[in-house]
């Protein structure tokens, strides 16, 4: 391949002021082009990328990302295809069977028309030119990333395949289901559904929770292949298992229901400063190295769009085109389920189905690991979908169903489609693609002050319909009585458009109301709605917003929660000094958990000893295991005077000052007895410090070069800045975008720590300093703006 690099000097004007730089232009023959291809990096790391037809505009855009994620792409793909025992050894072993179990195995062609027309043109394109940049950077192995030095390897080369992946996706509700099996089992239902909140409750009343397979045989590791593949990869060099034991992988699983949130609100004209609608979204997942998104500007005739996907996949997820902005919450829609079956007493591949035995499907795969000989697995399916678990004792099989194996499953690549969008019928047609995950999807129109759909919601995502018995919080029998009835049609989901208030803002919170006549067709979990009651709250409290007013609100660090215990220590008394003078603290406070305050420090800290002491009094301990967590506004109203839940036997007054005193006692350990440096936002209270994922294969001072951090943060898991409940973020909004639809170049956004994944790069660090501080980098859309920020120009050529 002949490459020439031709470097050039420049004057350019950035941004405000008139900056003499350097510029380099680099121009690349790539067999596989058909026309040349021009790229802008900007000085934040975004390729601003310009192409004449729509096959060269997806290959680009697949050898920009590998020139950037290579390492994170060769991951994605290792995952995807179930061959990560080859690198990292028997350790692997049952992630890489977990994955291929999982595989999606239907029409290829089919599968990939359903993101977009030309899916499958687009799809190759996009992998294409991935494959362009891992041969180029192959025939110089000394310049691979680092992680490639240290496990002695090299990235291996994509096919569609890969991109359909559904092992990083959002999916619901499998652990939950068997640990609620379990509860039930060892506590009943009345007992589960006082110790849960499910929403919204239906006419019927309650869920049903009956358990109709035999709880006592549900305390086996039924789900280890399932999990194997879906925890995340850990590096080290010692044999240890895919991700975890099965009660860490209970509490990972329990704080990604719990703390994976996300936010979005847009309001129309009438609300905004600028008179256009605008558009906020702040997608809440894993804080990482390297960022989980990847933002890019992409140009071709028919296409014209910015913002940012998870870099595996063509097009964004979350983003903006000349039309309108769009942006995405997790909306619950239940999409797994558990089923149990009896097998036949003289062949144990076969299961009891409708009064006949039907056979198990196999499929023999073989396994390459590292240092061994390869192991061959059997992969068992039934006609619900994939064995994970084969009691030989008992005589039983478990297999999970799962919706998102069906066509479309691949998450958020139906956003291509959203990607070409010019209003808001258009978009709402866009979301009834999209299948996984469930999403709220809210939309900002650019010209629709004069016409319907100035801003929408729409809930999407792949629904299956249960019978009335039957609500998919329990494993049950596969003999045929608990049957899907299809897949509600995703416009029959809840939606809104251009409603009274000027406003539309979801944050995972139960927007369903209790008369929705398909209730048998959506999940029963939802995050608590403090994140949702005070972005309303914020919207509603000025007639206008501004861009400045959006950044404030997605920096907001006011916690609901803290509104409405503090009130409760009112009219106590403590008889401890410390413990008293942090009560008056707390009641004189404005319940903000910024960092540097003090009485944040004191309020976090009471707030988790407080839960824990009201999560030992109503969790019986045979369960802790099963229920790592109780939702919040049971908390809340079990705490309240004259509560008739579990707490109803004990001083409420003794329960609120014990934990306070607890809190103290904590700081006191972990801060000093100082309590002028119990500042809220420093390392040992909240902060942030990023590792890099191969930190324990290398040596201390390069895993701390290669480190971000630590910086103080503020907030907890329930403010609209969601920083999770831990003391070091490892949750939260590491992609956050604004939109302005007056001025496609007002676009701001944020994406930490940066846009590379390669540590030697500039842009492996460089947005994380703004990032902590809750700011923003400007996000150009028209090229003359591009064009004055540019730091570096590449044309490919054919």
């Amino acid at each position: 391949m002949m490459r020439l690099t031709v470097l050039l000097s420049a004057c350019w004007l950035l941004f405000s002021s008139p900056t003499a730089c350097t510029q380099s232009a680099e121009k690349l023959k790539l067999p596989g082009l058909r026309q040349p291809v021009e790229i802008l990096r900007d000085r934040w790391g975004v390729a601003h990328i310009y192409a004449r037809n729509e096959h060269d505009l997806f290959f680009a855009q697949g050898y920009n990302v590998a020139s950037d994620r290579l390492f994170q792409l060769e991951m994605w793909r290792r995952q995807a295809t179930g061959t990560l025992a080859e690198v990292l050894g028997p350790k692997e072993i049952r992630r890489d069977q977990g994955a291929r179990l999982f595989k999606f195995r239907g029409n290829l062609q089919q599968e990939l028309k359903h993101y977009h027309p030309n899916g499958p043109q687009i799809v190759n394109a996009f992998v294409d030119g991935i494959n362009a940049y891992i041969r180029q950077i192959n025939q110089t192995p000394d310049q691979l990333p680092v992680e490639f030095q240290l496990l002695k390897t090299k990235p291996g080369f994509w096919t569609p395949e890969v991109v359909i992946s559904r092992h990083q996706g959002l999916l619901e509700n499998i652990r939950s289901e068997l640990d609620f099996g379990r509860m039930v089992h060892l506590l009943g239902p009345e007992k589960v559904r006082e110790l849960s909140r499910f929403q919204p409750v239906s006419k019927t009343g309650e869920p049903d929770l009956t358990l109709h397979v035999n709880g006592e045989e549900l305390f086996q590791p039924i789900l280890e292949l399932y999990e194997a593949f879906r925890l995340p990869v850990r590096f080290t060099d010692k044999d240890q298992g895919p991700g975890a034991t099965e009660e860490e992988a209970a509490v990972w699983f329990d704080n990604q229901k719990q703390f994976t949130g996300s936010n979005n609100w847009v309001v129309s004209g009438k609300r905004s400063a600028s008179g256009f609608p605008m558009l906020a979204n702040d997608p809440h997942r894993a804080i990482g190295v390297p960022a989980l998104r990847y933002w890019v500007d992409l140009h071709a005739p028919g296409w014209h769009v910015v913002g940012a996907g998870e870099p595996a996949l063509p097009g964004v997820s979350v983003g903006h085109n000349e039309f309108g902005a769009w942006g995405l919450t997790i909306f619950e829609t239940d999409t797994e389920d558990l089923y149990v079956y009896e097998t036949n007493p003289a062949n144990q591949n076969q299961y009891r189905y409708k009064g006949n035995w039907e056979t198990v499907r196999v499929i023999s795969d073989t396994i390459a690991v590292k240092a061994q000989k390869p192991v061959v697995v059997q992969l068992k399916y039934t006609r619900h979908g994939p064995v994970v678990f084969e009691d030989v004792k008992n005589r039983k099989l478990y297999a999970v169903r799962s919706a998102w194996l069906e066509v479309g499953g691949a998450p958020y690549l139906a956003s291509l489609r959203m990607n070409q969008a010019k209003n808001w019928n258009e978009f709402r047609q866009s979301c009834t693609f999209n299948r996984i995950p469930g999403e709220n999807m809210v939309w900002a129109g650019r010209n629709a002050a004069a016409q319907k759909g100035a801003i929408g919601w729409q809930a999407s995502g792949i629904s299956p319909v249960r019978s009335k018995n039957w609500t998919g919080l329990v494993p049950v029998p596969g003999d045929g009585r608990f049957e899907w009835s299809g897949f509600l049609p995703i416009q029959q989901l809840p939606s809104k458009v251009d409603p009274a208030e000027g406003y539309i803002a979801t944050a995972n919170n139960n927007l369903i109301p209790n008369t929705f006549p398909h209730r048998d067709a959506v999940g029963w979990e939802w995050a608590s709605p403090a994140r949702a009651n005070r972005i309303a709250e914020v919207l509603k409290s000025k007639p206008k917003h501004s861009l400045a007013d959006f950044k404030s609100l997605q920096a907001d660090y006011v916690s609901m929660t803290a509104r409405k215990l503090v009130p409760l220590l009112a009219g106590l008394k403590a008889e401890s000094e410390p413990v008293e003078w942090a009560r008056q603290q707390l009641l004189d406070w404005d319940f903000k958990l910024e960092p540097g305050s003090i009485t944040a420090a004191i309020y976090v800290a009471w707030e988790t000893q407080l839960w824990s002491e009201v999560y030992e009094a109503a969790v019986p301990e045979k369960v802790w295991r099963y229920n790592p967590s109780i939702p919040t506004e049971r908390v809340i109203e079990w705490l309240q005077p004259g509560s008739q839940g579990p707490l109803k036997n004990i001083d409420r007054t003794d329960l609120l000052l014990t934990g306070l005193e607890n809190a103290i006692a904590d700081l006191n350990e972990r801060l000093g007895f100082d309590r002028t440096h119990w500042w809220y936002g420093q390392t040992g209270n909240k902060h942030v410090y990023l590792s890099h994922p191969l930190s324990n294969l290398m040596s201390p001072k390069q895993a701390s070069q290669y480190a971000i951090g630590p910086a103080p943060r503020g907030g907890y898991g329930e403010t609209v800045n969601s920083t999770g409940n831990l003391l070091n973020q490892e949750n939260g909004a590491s992609f956050r975008i604004l939109v302005d639809t007056q001025d496609w170049d007002k676009t701001l956004g944020i994406n930490s720590p940066g846009q590379s994944g390669d540590p030697t790069s500039p842009h492996y660090r460089d947005l994380f300093p703004l990032w902590e501080k809750n700011d923003y980098f400007p996000v150009y859309f028209s090229k003359e703006k591009v064009r004055t920020v540019t730091e570096k120009q590449t044309v490919l050529e054919p």
